[in-house]
């Protein structure tokens, strides 16, 4: 093993002239041990890679490490299937629960489907930032139980970028389950973009992959319908929006993202629904932006670590 000086000066190697670097993200999750730091730094370092920059926690009470790595590396000295290779000998020596490497210049971006009901303004913002490249995402389709022939505004963005849209109405003894799983197997993760449909814990199950929810911030007060107009009428103070995973606990899913806004008495019930919704959009947009950079990692069985 190298001695922490030798480490140093590969780590900070700078290829050749003339050479192509590019970024990778390495994420870890394993048993707490001395030396995986190093490990890690040595594994980067001994291909010629540039680490950029490490963030790690380890909790007080429980010998479980968690870390988010960037690097600069040189494709052409270190190809990926070797680069996934080294990671995966890693994550082996180090008995890891979770080792992801994710080069975004060379791979394909996460393919997602929104599904949304009749409330829009997270499914727009969604459509435009992804058109506006903001999101390294790719929209495989949009699934609603409400049916938006009368948007035309929405309908003819989806079909101006090729976008499938699926209505599927939802009754009570029919929330189109099958349909929607048959739609959306190939996806890497679901986003629900104010969908107002509770997934059942068969479809999870089915599904296997992460659901990204957004909802207003007010809960658990103000359940219900019409929600803003409940804490407008109550003379809230502050307001906000979260994302987070979806789980059978209604709501109660492992937090991503939060974020807060005041309102006073000087807000009527329209500029406090719109900073509400303005809340909701940014706080999901940023969910979905951190997940897709390796930043969100399920921690214990209803926390995230948010690098």
């Amino acid at each position: 093993m190298k001695s922490p000086s030798e480490l140093s000066r590969v780590a900070f190697y700078t290829p050749a002239t003339g050479a192509t670097t590019t970024h990778g993200i390495h994420v870890f999750h394993c048993p707490d041990t001395v030396g995986i730091v190093a490990k890690l730094s040595e594994c980067i370092a001994s291909r010629g890679g540039n680490i950029h920059c490490v963030d790690v926690f380890v909790p007080d009470n429980k010998p479980v490490f968690y870390s988010r790595s960037v690097f600069l590396f040189d494709p052409a000295r270190w190809p990926k299937d070797a680069l996934e290779k080294d990671f995966q000998n890693l994550a082996k020596f180090f008995n890891a629960k979770k080792s992801v490497v994710r080069v975004p210049d060379l791979d394909p971006k996460y393919k997602i489907a929104v599904l949304a009901s009749k409330q829009d303004h997270c499914l727009v913002d969604l459509l435009y930032r992804w058109q506006e490249g903001r999101l390294p995402v790719d929209i495989s389709c949009v699934i609603s139980n409400h049916n938006r022939a009368s948007n035309t505004h929405v309908i003819r963005f989806l079909e101006r970028h090729g976008i499938p849209y699926y209505y599927l109405p939802t009754t009570l003894g029919n929330k189109h389950e099958e349909e929607i799983l048959n739609l959306v197997e190939d996806t890497d993760f679901l986003v629900l973009a104010r969908y107002m449909q509770i997934l059942s814990g068969r479809f999870l199950e089915a599904y296997g992959k992460d659901v990204i929810n957004i909802h207003h911030g007010l809960l658990p007060s103000f359940k219900g319908g019409h929600p803003s107009k409940q804490a407008y009428d109550a003379g809230v103070k502050l307001i906000g929006a979260t994302t987070h995973f979806v789980t059978e606990e209604l709501d109660g899913g492992p937090i991503i993202e939060q974020m807060v806004e005041s309102v006073s008495h000087r807000d009527t019930l329209e500029s406090f629904v719109q900073k509400s919704e303005n809340l909701e959009k940014q706080c999901l947009a940023r969910a979905i932006k951190s997940y897709c950079e390796l930043r969100v990692l399920h921690y214990e069985s209803n926390k995230t670590v948010v690098f």
